[in-house]
């Protein structure tokens, strides 16, 4: 299918910058209290039993949460001992969000690593494949290559970014509409691509889709990667649930 001219760029966003780090003692301190008495289980994050110490109490190095400490989360109710959570919380992104590891439940805003680029929205008349009543949103990813930052696998290194600039189709509706908002919140949250190892071709050290998948091709669905596809925006919100970018992140805005 030859690709229609779109009508001019909707939007452009540009990447955000990597937020300052917080103290990671004060996030573990946000989002959990602490209990006097210890549930009869195990830490699920080091195996122990909740009443012993933490299996991180020898590589973890606390001055503010000691080894006994215990704690649940304040939403789910989850129990951990805190010098586990803040191994964990250490050991990721430290972007001042926290998720749970029993249940996946996300306190905090979540952020990613994807690099510095732009996402741009355009609109064009003709339609998806089971979307026949609407015409087409397309987004346009551009990601060049850099360094990698703190954040990265290897900092200091290059990575490439390969297949830029990468084009996404939603249907131009209301359910299409919401998940395109949703996705420009992802991207400012920096959610939609990271580094990593590309599945397709093995490269290391490359931009690769992050968990959300987009459908690229307009009219064929052979690969999975194109229309008609009835369940995809359900599971693109679903996908997007996952990574804590909900309607209730329109709402904020």
């Amino acid at each position: 299918m030859q690709m229609p001219k779109p009508s001019r760029v909707q939007q452009a966003l540009a990447g955000a910058t990597p937020k300052p780090e917080p103290e990671p003692e004060q996030v573990i301190k946000n989002y959990t209290e602490e209990l006097k008495v210890p549930p009869d289980e195990d830490c699920i994050i080091c195996m122990e039993k909740l009443s012993a110490a933490s299996g991180y109490s020898d590589v973890t190095d606390s001055k503010a949460i000691g080894s006994l400490a215990v704690g649940h989360l304040t939403k789910c109710s989850h129990a951990f001992h805190l010098l586990c959570l803040l191994a964990m919380y250490c050991n990721g992104n430290k972007d001042g969000s926290l998720q749970c590891p029993s249940c996946k439940t996300i306190y905090g805003e979540k952020t990613g690593t994807q690099p510095q680029g732009k996402m741009e929205v355009l609109r064009f008349q003709m339609s998806l494949p089971g979307h026949e009543d609407c015409g087409t949103i397309l987004i346009v990813y551009s990601i060049p290559h850099g360094i990698q930052g703190p954040e990265h696998p290897n900092p200091g290194k290059p990575f490439t970014a390969r297949g830029f600039p990468r084009q996404c189709y939603l249907p131009d509706n209301a359910q299409g509409r919401k998940v395109l908002e949703l996705l420009k919140v992802a991207w400012k949250r920096r959610l939609i691509f990271t580094v990593g190892t590309s599945s397709t071709t093995g490269e290391t050290d490359t931009v690769v889709w992050n968990e959300i998948h987009h459908k690229t091709e307009m009219d064929r669905n052979i690969t999975g990667h194109g229309y008609p596809d009835p369940n995809y925006l359900q599971n693109v919100l679903a996908e997007l649930a996952a990574q804590g970018v909900t309607e209730d992140c329109l709402e904020q805005q």
